[in-house]
C-alpha cells in the first residue's frame, strides 16, 4: 500500500532527529543544514481573513523564531488547505479530520501532526434556521437548501450524522442540498432566506445570536460532545527532509494552544486584534470579540485514535472505504509534539 510506504519513510525521518542528523533543504541546490539547525526558516501557508489560528499565534508569540511564516494566500476551505499541502504550493494547512482521511484514502502523501480547532462547550458550530422557521426536526431538512463552507469536511459530516440518527437513508439524505459559501456570508443568506438553513460556528455563530432572530436546530456539540475536530498536516516527505523544523512548527503551536488556553479570554482577544492590525491585510476583525475558545481537545494538540476512528468508522458504514484499508496510526503522529507523553508515531 502506497500508505504504508510514505509512512514508513516519515518514520525514517522522524528517528534522524534522535541523531540530530538533517536531511536537505527544500530548496536545491541549497548547503545542508548543520546538526540540529533548522532546515529552512520559512513556512508558507494559507490564512483566514478576520481570524487568527494557533499557528499564527504561535509566531506572535515568539515561539516559532527564528522560523517565520509566508503567508501566501487564503483560504476558507480545509480540503483546499490540505491540497496546497500536497501539490507543494504550501507546508503545512489543516482540516477536519475525516477530510484528511479521504485525502489519504487517494494516496495523499500526508499526515497530521497537531490538532488545531475543535468543538467544546464554548466552541461549536450549530445548523440554525430563522426563529419562524417550520424547521423543527431532521425530515423536516428534506428538499430544503443548507448553506456551509466547503462540501466534504466537518459540516457535511455533522449534517449526515444528524440525519442517520433519525434513521433517514442515504437516499432521503440526498433531498438536502448543500449550498457551499463562506463562513461570513451564511448568517446573511440565512436571514434573506437565499438557504433555509445556515451553519454557524465559533465568532460567525455568536455575533448572530447577539443580533437574534434565529435559533438552533443541532450543533456538533450536542452530537459528539468535546473532541478535536481538526489538524494540522505536512508532507511526509517535508517532514523527512526537513525533521528539526517541523519539530519545531510543531512544539510551537502546541505552546501557544496551551497559552490560549490559560491565559484570560480579554488578553488572548487584545493580542488577535494586535495581530491582525499589523499583518496589514485589510481585514476585518469586528469578530474576533466573540472568541471563546480554540476548542482543541487534547493538551498541546495531541492527537488521539478516537478523533480519527470515528470518522473511519462513519465512511466504512457509509461505503466509502474498506474495513483495514487505511489503520489509525498511519494517520497522525505525535512524536513531534512535546506533550504528548508517550509519543504516537506513525506506523
Amino acid at each position: 500500500m502506497q500508505i504504508a510506504s510514505c509512512v514508513s519513510a516519515l518514520v525514517f525521518g522522524l528517528c534522524s532527529l534522535v541523531c540530530a542528523c538533517a536531511r536537505a533543504p527544500r530548496e536545491e541546490g541549497q548547503a545542508r543544514a548543520a546538526p540540529g539547525a533548522f532546515e529552512t526558516l520559512e513556512l508558507r501557508y494559507q490564512g483566514n481573513n478576520g481570524t487568527v489560528s494557533p499557528a499564527e499565534l504561535a509566531e506572535d508569540l515568539g515561539y516559532l523564531a527564528p522560523i517565520r511564516l509566508n503567508f501566501v494566500g487564503s483560504t476558507i476551505s480545509g480540503p483546499q488547505s490540505v491540497q496546497a499541502v500536497v501539490t507543494g504550493d504550501t507546508d503545512f494547512g489543516g482540516a477536519f479530520n475525516g477530510a484528511i482521511i479521504k485525502l489519504l484514502a487517494g494516496k495523499a502523501p500526508i499526515v497530521a501532526v497537531i490538532g488545531y480547532y475543535g468543538v467544546d462547550g464554548l466552541r461549536q458550530s450549530g445548523f440554525y434556521v430563522l426563529e419562524n422557521s417550520p424547521l423543527k426536526a431532521p425530515r423536516d431538512l428534506l428538499g430544503k437548501k443548507v448553506s456551509m463552507n466547503t462540501l466534504g469536511a466537518h459540516s457535511e459530516f455533522m449534517l449526515r450524522e444528524y440525519l442517520s440518527r433519525s434513521q433517514l437513508t442515504p437516499e432521503d439524505a440526498r433531498q438536502v442540498t448543500m449550498v457551499v459559501l463562506p463562513p461570513v456570508n451564511g448568517e446573511q443568506a440565512l436571514r434573506q432566506e437565499q438557504v433555509h438553513v445556515a451553519v454557524l460556528g465559533d465568532i460567525y455563530r455568536d455575533r448572530a445570536l447577539e443580533r437574534g432572530g434565529i435559533r438552533a436546530l443541532f450543533s456538533d456539540y450536542e452530537l459528539f460532545g468535546a473532541f478535536t475536530a481538526g489538524s494540522y498536516v505536512m508532507k511526509t516527505s517535508f517532514i523527512a527532509r526537513n525533521p528539526n523544523t517541523a519539530r519545531k512548527f510543531v512544539e510551537a503551536t502546541a505552546k501557544a494552544l496551551e497559552w490560549a488556553r490559560q491565559t484570560p479570554r480579554e488578553e488572548v482577544i487584545a493580542r488577535f486584534a494586535s495581530l491582525i492590525a499589523r499583518r496589514g491585510r485589510n481585514e476585518d476583525g469586528s469578530v474576533l470579540k466573540y472568541w471563546r475558545s480554540y476548542g482543541v481537545a487534547g493538551v498541546g494538540g495531541t492527537i488521539k485514535d478516537a478523533e480519527f476512528q470515528v470518522w473511519l468508522d462513519w465512511m466504512i458504514r457509509d461505503g466509502e472505504l474498506k474495513r483495514d484499508e487505511i489503520a489509525v496510526k498511519a494517520l497522525y503522529t505525535n512524536e513531534l509534539n512535546p506533550y504528548a507523553e508517550p509519543a504516537v508515531p506513525v506506523r
